[in-house]
């Protein structure tokens, strides 16, 4: 929850310096192109210790090799930043299986890390977290509020870091965390091609290659799903917001739901997939149900996400549809075929 500082509030913030965490990945990268195009007046601060990083720059910003797990370097590298938006992290579930200390290290003692900065020196701060964080949701739509039930350690990290977050932020500075749904999609950055193995990427690169498209049985089972370049427009407004905040002395957490408005079965989105497949490039690709190896998925036929208050605190609204994204993928040359 917010509330209001003590003390009086600073002078306007006029120059304002934004930091992005994990700037050379899926979400920073874009994160930086949209803040460059919305305020080209902000100065940037961008960092990534390129574990899973895409890209070394970002139109004229350079991305500084900086790991959020060593603190000093860490806030020598955010020195001056106003808000920062926390990016970098292990995301998904193997990768956070697999590498359970670097996990560990990284989500939840790098969250502290870059939480205790904004502590120390009154930056604002926002965090994304994961549906991850809710286990097996039992009632729809979706919201933040409730409660926790993590089946996973990706999930645990967050919900941690959620937490922690919500005690340095109370009487310090204003933070803003984001329960994200299911990301898809791809972008360019100055002529790379950036993206992830996402479900629908997945997919896509499956039809490409002629194979068939599997799906976990029963596929009946329903996703939200929101594309990576409406995820980045969030952080725009979310930046907006708390610059805002930090000048009328708001300091606490809130919470946002970021999701797209469409919930669509898996087995429904490889079909479009098949169809956009076959109109476009002339491919018959087929769709298999498989055995499904995730005995705890969540296996609801819809998922709806309520994105109201980011809708009327932030004026955000996913723009991007699952159906023209996946032709995109297919036809358009910002998403097209080559692969970097």
């Amino acid at each position: 929850m917010t509330e209001y500082a003590d003390t009086e509030t600073d002078a306007p913030i006029d120059d304002p310096t934004i930091a992005i965490t994990g700037a050379a990945g899926y979400i920073g990268s874009r994160v930086i192109v949209e803040m460059q195009e919305a305020h080209p007046e902000w100065e940037l601060i961008a960092i990534d210790n390129q574990y899973r990083g895409q890209v070394d720059s970002v139109g004229d910003v350079e991305i500084d090799h900086v790991d959020v797990r060593n603190r000093d370097w860490l806030e020598d590298a955010l020195a001056g930043a106003d808000v920062v938006c926390h990016l970098a992290a292990i995301s998904g579930v193997d990768d956070c299986e697999e590498n359970a200390d670097l996990a560990y290290e990284v989500n939840i003692q790098g969250t502290n890390n870059v939480a205790w900065f904004c502590r120390k020196n009154s930056a604002a701060m926002a965090f994304p977290f994961s549906m991850a964080v809710l286990g097996d949701p039992q009632s729809f739509p979706i919201t933040a509020d409730q409660p926790r039930d993590p089946l996973n350690w990706y999930g645990r990290t967050k919900a941690i870091s959620e937490r922690t977050i919500e005690g340095f932020a109370e009487g310090a500075f204003p933070a803003h965390l984001f329960l994200k749904s299911n990301l898809y999609g791809e972008h360019e950055v100055d002529g790379t091609t950036v993206r992830k193995p996402t479900v629908i990427n997945f997919f896509v690169d499956r039809a490409l290659a002629g194979e068939p498209l599997t799906v976990y049985e029963p596929g009946t089972q329903a996703r939200n799903f929101v594309h990576v370049v409406d995820v980045a427009r969030v952080y725009v407004r979310s930046a907006e917001r708390l610059l805002e905040q930090l000048e009328s002395g708001i300091t606490g957490t809130e919470t946002y739901e970021v999701a797209g408005e469409e919930d669509m079965s898996v087995l429904s989105v490889a079909e479009v997939v098949r169809e956009a497949a076959a109109d476009e490039l002339g491919t018959e690709v087929d769709v298999e149900l498989v055995e499904n190896p995730r005995a705890a998925e969540t296996m609801v036929e819809e998922f709806g996400v309520d994105i109201s208050k980011a809708r009327n605190n932030l004026y955000w609204v996913p723009k991007y549809s699952v159906s023209e994204s996946i032709n995109q993928l297919f036809t358009d040359e910002e998403y097209g075929l080559s692969r970097d």
